[in-house]
């Protein structure tokens, strides 16, 4: 009979990378709620491709997270 392994380390390291995603979470919410440091009244085009961009990796994430787009089953 196989004994239960101990995966106290495991559930630590996965535990010490939730944090680190949440604490980027808690960082780009931030950032969103100051529109991203752009001045509304100095907006350019710029600003939508950095956005565009960062829509464009957090939909990677998005779909690798919900199984969707190129992800999807």
């Amino acid at each position: 009979m196989r004994k239960p392994s101990d995966n106290s380390k495991v559930v630590a390291a996965f535990m010490s990378k939730k944090a680190e995603i949440d604490a980027m979470l808690v960082r780009l919410q931030d950032l969103s709620d100051d529109h991203f440091d752009a001045d509304p009244e100095t907006i350019h085009w710029g600003h939508v491709g950095t956005l565009s961009h960062y829509a464009e990796l957090l939909k990677r994430i998005t779909d690798s997270a919900f199984r969707e787009g190129e992800h999807a089953e």
